[in-house]
């Protein structure tokens, strides 16, 4: 019978050993009492990313014992080379090894010793225990971010806990929750947990649009993405950031509730490695526990929501409905009792109180019957070309602001800009916007009207800026929310129902535009609107 095939001490084994070790999937080296390498089978080439080549030869200290281990691994080495068994030989061990890239990974054991002609040789059987260390501390993340889920009292702690739990029990430099804002149309940053001394700088920021960076990949399309290497990841300059800070390796797995996706779990490590079902499996695990809390809570929060809503309701009714009502009833009586004595000119102002109350009610009720259309999805546009400056136009000379206000109305538009639009809705717009800024700016102020096109006349920002009582920061998200007012509005006892901007975003965003609160200097608010020309 022909002798089984064996590799010549050049070879990946030493020739005594039989060649099924070249087979076999636990990494086998062997080395001697210099420790030098003189065997190294692929399944070592795969674990520790050497080739034979490379490690056949060279010093096993070098090659896998990290840094900061290597003086022990020294005296060791010495102890086996002196016949004793030290603390390794003829034991299964858990070790923390050294890769060719640089990072740490865990590894299960043993080290037997073979005496040679040449001499003793030690013998290790390896493998990267990484997945089953990874599964074992994911059982401790669940139980913590399951505790974190029940504890917490609001879901800004409960994010932080989960973005804790995860980033500290699993190892992870930098780990982030996202969730989508989907009345703003964007992503915000819920919670993010950094390793301690960690510096991000510019990769640091809250607000994502959709499709942009991971977590906005991650809710565009509802599925996990992996980027094992953020340096070449060239398509996103959060990525590269990333990258410059020592990060390398990002995994994001959606929040997701049937197909309905609330935002992204998203984790970042500090070296390159290669996608891994098992970790893809956990975190997504993971996801839809967080992603049921979150739907959970949302729908507790829209039940306060709905509350307070109608509460609002019922109290923009009574105060806005009934004083305009009450003018109109009071002149009337007035009208009523003494319209023969009275001068016509005194008549007359009588009767411009009741109709201007009475139009004061008009508005209201459309409003109200606005808002009904546009949560029944019903709110009727009927584009056409327009020409929006002509609409601007005539809201201008309609909004009439008081003498006494004194405001300075600067307007800048060209002499004709041409869209496809439904010029009824714009100019509701246009009145909305314009009559707010007249109202909400004090006497001797400025309300400035632009509108400018790109290059190419495909797109139209449209701004009504004014100098106003403004919109504190903190309110800002919850400008567009229907019957919100502005607490600088009731402190100042300005009269509204809270619903026009919640229509004009709507019209707006049925011309499949935007239109936004945008920074301000100084005093005042500064409404940006985005229009296409053409129809889409």
């Amino acid at each position: 019978m022909a002798e089984p095939e064996r590799f010549s001490g050049t070879g990946a084994l030493l020739p005594e050993q039989p060649a099924v070790l070249a087979a076999a999937m636990d990494a086998y080296l062997a080395f001697d009492t210099s420790g030098r390498v003189v065997a190294w089978n692929p399944a070592a080439e795969a674990t520790f990313g050497y080739t034979h080549k490379h490690a056949y030869g060279r010093s096993v200290e070098e090659l896998i014992v990290p840094p900061q281990a290597r003086q022990a691994a020294r005296a060791e080495l010495a102890s086996l080379a002196g016949g004793l068994s030290g603390h390794t030989l003829g034991r299964r061990l858990q070790w923390t090894a050294r890769h060719a890239d640089g990072h740490d990974l865990p590894i299960e054991m043993t080290l037997t010793a073979t005496d040679n002609n040449g001499g003793r040789v030690f013998h290790v059987f390896a493998h990267d225990v990484t997945t089953a260390q990874r599964a074992s501390r994911f059982i401790a993340v669940e139980a913590a971010v399951a505790r974190g889920l029940a504890e917490a009292d609001s879901s800004t702690s409960a994010a932080a806990r989960v973005v804790e739990a995860v980033g500290v029990k699993m190892g992870w430099p930098v780990t982030e929750l996202w969730v989508v804002d989907e009345d703003r149309q964007i992503l915000i940053c819920a919670a993010r947990h950094v390793e301690p001394g960690r510096q991000l700088r510019d990769f640091c920021i809250d607000v994502l649009e959709p499709g942009v960076a991971l977590p906005g990949r991650v809710c565009a399309d509802g599925t996990p993405h992996w980027i094992p290497d953020l340096g070449t990841d060239a398509g996103s300059l959060r990525s590269r950031a990333a990258a410059r800070l020592g990060l390398h390796v990002a995994v994001g797995v959606p929040l997701c509730t049937g197909r309905h996706v609330l935002g992204a779990l998203c984790v970042y490590g500090d070296r390159v490695e290669d996608p891994e079902d098992t970790l893809l499996g956990l975190l997504s695990g993971l996801a839809a526990q967080i992603g049921q809390y979150v739907e959970r809570r949302r729908a507790e929060e829209l039940a306060i929501e709905l509350a307070r809503t109608k509460d609002e309701f019922l109290a923009m009714v009574t105060h806005e409905l009934r004083n305009p009502l009450m003018v109109i009833t009071g002149t009337t009586a007035l009208l009523d009792e003494d319209i023969e004595d009275l001068p016509t000119d005194e008549r007359r102002h009588y009767l411009r109180i009741i109709v201007r109350n009475a139009e004061r009610l008009s508005i209201m009720a459309e409003d109200l019957l606005d808002l009904a259309r546009l949560e029944s999805g019903h709110l009727a546009i009927n584009p056409t070309s327009t020409d929006l400056c002509e609409i601007i136009h005539q809201a201008l000379n309609a909004a009439a602001p008081p003498p006494d206000k004194n405001l300075t109305i600067t307007v800048s538009l060209p002499e004709r800009l041409q869209l496809y639009a439904d010029p009824a809705r714009l100019r509701q717009v246009a009145d909305n916007l314009l009559s707010n800024a007249i109202k909400y700016t004090p006497a001797g102020g400025t309300v400035t009207i632009t509108v400018t096109t790109d290059d190419n006349d495909h797109h139209i920002t449209w701004t009504v800026a004014d100098t106003g009582i403004g919109i504190p920061a903190a309110e800002r998200p919850r400008l567009f929310r229907r019957f919100y007012r502005a607490s600088t509005a009731l402190e100042h006892r300005i009269p509204g129902t809270g619903l026009g901007l919640v229509i004009a975003r709507t019209i707006i965003e049925r011309h499949h535009g935007t239109i936004t609160l945008s920074d301000h200097t100084g005093p005042g608010t500064t409404f940006t609107i985005e229009l296409p020309t053409k129809p889409r």
